[in-house]
């Protein structure tokens, strides 16, 4: 990130029109709004797991191997530090005599991991996401964070089930396996008092804040493939015109605005991208002004 860093980057390429195209025509509200009758505990699991496993593709494609260089294309020497550019916030402008005054924040998006005493550190990027997928993977796989059983007996759906994409399936690969039986751990009379988002289908308190971590840093990982690996090897690769990346991180931000699962500071570091979408219609209404934030 080199210049004056006073001074916010040259635009960059994905932040043009032209580049902000989709491969898919409308929106992505139908995927992103939860269908009627169903808990949005399921719903929001459902669409953690479905957004990890879109993600995954991308992050496989920065993960291979230059044949040039005998490195992966995100390597610890191109990506030192976990990074997604620099903006230049106006805080606060004021007409004054001599033309505008602008209070301004320089803000670098360089994230860092908290090891294990809790101190926040700098990984290169490789390594950071790989530690988010390691937390993510076992968040989903965790049956106490991500219960796949139904608390209402064997055969009743659960999240897993329901959905062909992320559940268990036969051999065949055709159909879901049917929920077995679970238990509560905690007495009826200790859940009744509080109630919290997925609740009724056995998922934990902390289920919608682990939800939202997850988010954040799924967002991370978009911005970091956007601001350091978008020219290679996503535009190479891919018809610029009907980009995948560009639907998947349309996708996961209508869901994620669509639900808050992500603020608008974290959104900082695509805000022109998304601005052009929720411009054009592909960020619908609904879905850019929350209008089914979860208050918990």
């Amino acid at each position: 990130m080199g210049g004056d860093p006073l001074t916010p980057e040259p635009t960059k390429w994905f932040f043009r029109e032209t580049q902000a195209k989709l491969g898919v025509k409308g929106n992505f509200m139908p995927l992103a709004a939860k269908p009627p009758y169903l808990d949005l505990g399921d719903w929001l699991a459902h669409q953690t797991v479905e957004q990890y496993r879109l993600l995954e593709y991308f992050i496989t494609a920065i993960q291979e191997v230059n044949a040039y260089t005998e490195s992966q294309i995100c390597n610890p020497k191109d990506c030192p530090t976990m990074s997604a550019g620099r903006s230049v916030i106006i805080l606060e402008s004021l007409f004054i005599p001599q033309g505008m005054q602008l209070t301004v924040e320089i803000r670098h998006y360089t994230y860092t991991w908290l090891n294990n005493e809790r101190n926040p550190i700098r990984v290169p990027a490789c390594q950071y996401i790989a530690l988010v997928q390691r937390w993510i993977v076992g968040k989903i796989h965790d049956p106490v964070a991500f219960p796949t059983d139904s608390p209402f007996g064997p055969g009743a759906p659960s999240f897993e089930s329901s959905y062909p994409s992320t559940g268990t399936k036969d051999a065949d690969n055709k159909k879901p396996i049917a929920a077995g039986p679970t238990t509560l751990n905690r007495t009826l009379s200790d859940l009744a008092g509080r109630d919290w988002v997925g609740k009724a289908m056995g998922f934990p308190e902390t289920f919608l804040s682990d939800v939202r971590t997850a988010w954040r840093q799924m967002f991370r990982i978009y911005a970091h493939l956007y601001h350091a690996h978008f020219m290679h090897p996503f535009w190479h690769i891919h018809n610029p015109n009907s980009s995948d990346l560009n639907s998947a991180f349309c996708y996961f931000t209508s869901v994620g605005k669509l639900f808050g699962l992500i603020s608008e500071r974290d959104l900082e570091p695509m805000q022109e991208l998304v601005d052009i979408w929720i411009a054009n219609g592909s960020i619908p209404a609904d879905c850019a002004n929350g209008a089914f934030v979860v208050a918990q």
